[in-house]
C-alpha cells in the first residue's frame, strides 16, 4: 500500500479529485457536506493500475484548520499538491508547501485540478517553480478535470509512479503509530487509526500508550479485518480495555522499551535564523502538535522545552508553527532526545559548540563519546543502535576512570589502615558511576573484587599482625580456648582490627568478641567424632576443652554449616 497526502489551498479541489479517483467520500462530518468545504481530515483508497493499492489522507485547504492539516501530512511519506488551473498560486498552497518542505517531504506530485475552465499552462509552470525551490525538487505535473474525467488516466499512471519511487519501508524499525482518530465501537472498545509509517503491527501485541502498557484486541486496514499491518499502511487497531478518553489525536502507540518520552529536545533548525523566532512556537510531528518554548543555542540550533513529553527519536523530522503570523518559520532535525542540563556558567556556548558538529543522524560511537557512560537500552530508546549490550563506556573515558579508581582505592587504603579495602558501592559514587558492576568491569590486576570490595593487596599493620600473631601462639596449645574479650582488648584487637583479621583469613569470627584459628574449624569434626552419636553441649565441651562460652556458637556455626545437626531433643549428631 502507498500512503500519499493531498495538499493546497481551499476551494481547489482536493475532496473532489480524491471522491473521482477513488469513488469514496472523503468528507466524513455532515457540517462538511453541507458547506462543501473539508474542516478534519478524510480518508479514501483505489487499487491504481498497476494493482497497488494508493490510500489518500485528504487534508483542509483552509487556513483556519492548518493545524488538522498538518495532523494528517506529519506521518506521511508523499503528498499531491493539488492547484486550481482558474485560480492559480495561492496563500495556503504556499503554506502548505513550506509545512511539506519542513518536514522534508521529497515525494510528490503536482496536480492542476479545474482544467477545463482555464488553461492550466501558467499555473502548472509557477507551482512547479515554487515546487523546484523545496524539499520535493523536480516533480512530475498533471491536469485534470474532476467534472469531465479529463486526465485522470494519466493521473493514475503519475501515482503508479510516485509510488514506485518511494523508498521501501523499514518493517525492522520500532512501531510509532501517530493517532489521528479515535472512536468507539460498541462490543469492541476503542478504536484508533494511523498511518504506519515503519515496523509491523500484529493482533495481541504488547505496545504503549503515554507510557502505559496497552494490548491490541484487533487489527483494520482499509475495511479489513487483518491480523498483521505491514508499513507503509492506514490501519485501524482495536486497543484492549482502554477508555476511549485515553487515546486522541496527537498520541502515540510505540514499542516499549523504544522510544524517549521527552519533553526536552536540542534540534537543528532549518529556515529562518534561530534568533528571530518567537519565544513559543508550535511542534507538529507526526499527528502531534505540542508548544514549545525556544531558547537559541548558535545560529541554527535550539532547545525546545515542549509542554508535554512525546516519543522522539535522534534524527526525527518535524516543523515549527508560529500560530500568531500563521506562518510556518522552519523544520527542525533532533538532535538530542536527552540533552544535558545547561546549569553551569558557559554551559550553553559549549553546547552550541558541540550542536554544530551533530547533523541528527544516528551515531552510535559519537554519542558514546558525548555521554561516555551510557546503557545500550537507552541509545536504543534515542533510536540509536547500541554496539553491545549492556553499559557501555567511552573507551578514552574508560582509560580515566582506571587512573581514576586506581587513586581512589589508594586513598581510601590510606585513610583506614585497619580495614583498607574499599567497598564497590562507595568507588561508584567516587566515580559517580550509575551501576556497580561499572567498577567491577573497571578493577584490575592486582586489584581484586571479593565480597563486595575491591581488594587492594595491603598488609595488615604491623601492630595488628603482632597482636593476632600473640591469640595463635596461645590457640596452638588449646586450639579451642578462645582468647577472653579483655584478652583481646589488652592486645589492641577491638571490632574492627578482629574485622581486619577475620578479612585476611587469620582468624575466623565465631560470634562478636570470639576468634579461633582456621585451622579449628577444620579439626573439631574429628574432635566430636569420637564422641558417642548424638552428643550433648556439655560433652562437646569437655571433649573440646573449652569453655560453654565458646561451645554454644561453635554448635550453631556448624549446624549453620551442615557439618552437624541439632535434634529436637536439644542434642547434636555429626551430619
Amino acid at each position: 500500500m502507498w500512503v500519499i497526502a493531498t495538499a493546497g489551498h481551499v476551494d481547489h479541489g482536493k475532496s473532489t479529485l480524491v471522491r473521482a479517483l477513488t469513488g469514496m467520500e472523503p468528507d466524513r462530518w455532515a457540517e462538511e457536506r453541507r458547506r462543501g468545504m473539508t474542516i478534519d481530515l478524510g480518508y479514501a483508497w483505489t487499487r491504481l493500475p498497476s494493482g497497488n493499492t494508493v490510500a489518500f489522507v485528504d487534508v483542509p485547504g483552509h487556513e483556519r484548520f492548518v493545524p488538522n492539516m498538518l495532523a494528517g501530512v506529519g506521518p506521511v511519506p508523499a503528498a499531491m499538491l493539488v492547484v486550481a488551473a482558474d485560480e492559480g498560486w495561492k496563500p495556503q498552497s504556499a503554506e502548505h508547501l513550506a509545512a511539506l518542505d519542513a518536514l522534508g517531504v521529497r515525494h510528490a506530485l503536482l496536480v492542476v485540478s479545474r482544467a477545463d475552465l482555464a488553461d492550466p499552462g501558467p499555473a502548472t509552470r509557477q507551482a512547479l517553480e515554487q515546487l523546484a525551490k523545496t524539499s520535493a525538487g523536480d516533480v512530475e505535473a498533471v491536469a485534470v478535470s474532476a467534472a469531465t474525467g479529463e486526465g485522470l488516466d494519466e493521473l493514475r499512471a503519475a501515482l503508479d509512479r510516485l509510488g514506485a519511487a518511494l523508498p521501501p519501508p523499514d518493517l525492522g524499525a520500532p512501531v510509532r503509530l501517530w493517532i489521528d482518530r479515535s472512536f468507539t465501537i460498541r462490543g469492541s472498545g476503542t478504536v484508533v487509526t494511523g498511518t504506519l509509517g515503519a515496523g509491523r503491527l500484529t493482533t495481541d501485541a504488547e505496545l504503549e500508550l503515554d507510557g502505559a502498557p496497552v494490548r491490541v484486541r484487533g487489527l483494520q486496514s482499509l475495511g479489513d479485518p487483518v491480523s498483521t499491518v505491514d508499513a507503509v499502511a492506514r490501519v485501524a487497531v482495536n486497543l484492549r480495555g482502554v477508555e476511549r478518553t485515553a487515546a486522541a489525536r496527537g498520541d502515540a502507540l510505540v514499542e516499549p522499551g523504544r522510544y524517549v518520552a521527552t519533553s526536552l529536545v536540542d534540534v537543528r533548525v532549518h529556515g529562518d535564523p534561530v534568533a528571530s523566532l518567537p519565544a513559543t512556537v508550535v511542534l507538529h510531528i507526526g499527528s502531534a502538535a505540542v508548544p514549545a518554548r525556544v531558547r537559541p543555542l548558535g545560529v541554527d540550533t535550539a532547545r525546545l522545552r515542549l509542554d508535554r513529553p512525546l516519543p522522539l527519536h535522534a534524527g526525527d523530522h518535524a516543523l515549527l508553527r508560529d500560530p500568531g503570523r500563521h506562518r510556518v518559520p522552519g523544520g527542525v532535525t533532533v538532535l538530542d532526545v536527552a540533552p544535558p542540563p545547561l546549569t553551569r556558567r558557559g554551559a550553553a556556548a559549549a553546547r552550541a559548540s558541540e550542536l554544530s558538529t551533530m547533523d541528527g543522524s544516528p551515531d552510535a560511537a559519537d554519542e558514546l563519546r558525548r555521554r561516555r557512560v551510557v546503557h545500550a537500552d537507552e541509545l536504543r530508546r534515542m533510536g540509536i543502535e547500541p554496539p553491545g549490550s549492556g553499559w557501555l563506556v567511552d573507551p578514552s573515558y574508560e582509560a580515566v576512570l582506571r587512573t581514576r579508581l586506581l587513586a581512589e582505592v589508594r586513598d581510601y587504603a590510606s585513610a583506614h589502615p585497619v580495614d583498607p579495602d574499599p567497598p564497590v558501592d562507595a568507588m561508584a559514587r567516587a566515580l559517580d558511576l550509575p551501576d556497580r558492576a561499572l567498577v567491577e568491569r573497571l578493577t584490575a590486576p592486582p586489584f581484586v573484587v571479593h565480597n563486595g570490595r575491591i581488594s587492594s593487596g595491603a598488609r595488615l599493620p604491623e601492630r595488628i599482625q603482632k597482636a593476632v600473631a600473640a591469640v595463635l601462639a596461645e590457640l596452638a596449645a588449646a586450639p579451642f580456648a578462645a582468647p577472653e574479650a579483655d584478652r583481646l582488648a589488652a592486645l589492641g584487637l577491638g571490632p574492627k582490627e578482629i574485622g581486619a583479621a577475620v578479612k585476611a583469613g587469620l582468624l575466623v569470627r565465631i560470634a562478636d568478641g570470639i576468634v579461633l584459628a582456621p585451622a579449628a574449624l577444620e579439626a573439631v569434626a574429628g574432635r566430636l567424632a569420637v564422641l558417642p552419636q548424638p552428643f550433648t553441649v556439655s560433652e562437646a565441651r569437655k571433649a573440646l576443652g573449652t569453655s560453654r562460652r565458646v561451645a554454644v556458637p561453635l554448635l550453631e556455626l556448624l549446624h549453620r554449616r551442615g557439618t552437624t545437626r541439632r535434634l529436637p531433643d536439644g542434642r547434636h549428631q555429626l551430619s
